[in-house]
């Protein structure tokens, strides 16, 4: 007797996807990405995007006033701290192309950049560290209110460090 028995879908890992600046706040994003894979077997990446701009470096405390800018320098520093904290996710430096539009901005670049990423890794969540993301105001210098508008996945803010 036939049956109308049908196969399950065919699993596949999910990846999770942390914007990674070196901040206490994507450290925090990091270590609760970690938490939610293991609980569901789900792949971390950690993605650190470096635009070649001294005062973008200089502003987020990467380079003190003055010094010089490696941004080569930086990725190598960010995937040693991604693996103290987490030896088991994925590190992932990128280099965002200067921006088609005259209007666009390293923070646009760099947000564009995290978006790219997404859609090749197929992401299902996106753990970001920011005390400003989702909120009516949002700060230029931010990427976390443009990546916490897309509907392409589900986006969790980490608004307090540990």
């Amino acid at each position: 007797m036939p049956t109308n028995k049908t196969e399950p879908p065919e699993w596949r890992r999910v990846t999770l996807l942390v914007p990674f600046d070196g901040s206490a706040l994507a450290e925090t994003a990091l270590t609760r990405a970690r938490e939610f894979a293991t609980y569901r077997d789900e792949e971390v990446v950690a993605l650190t995007v470096v635009p070649d701009d001294e005062s973008f470096a200089e502003e987020r405390g990467w380079i003190g006033a003055g010094e010089p800018y490696d941004p080569d320098a930086v990725c190598t520093e960010f995937e040693g701290r991604v693996g103290e904290l987490d030896a088991e996710a994925t590190f992932r430096c990128e280099h965002p192309a200067p921006a088609d539009h005259p209007t666009a901005t390293t923070i646009d670049n760099v947000t564009q950049t995290i978006r790219r990423v997404a859609g090749e890794l197929d992401v299902s969540i996106i753990f970001i560290g920011s005390e400003n993301a989702g909120r009516v105001s949002m700060p230029v210098t931010s990427v976390g209110g443009p990546l916490s508008t897309d509907a392409n996945y589900d986006v969790h803010i980490v608004r307090r460090a540990e």
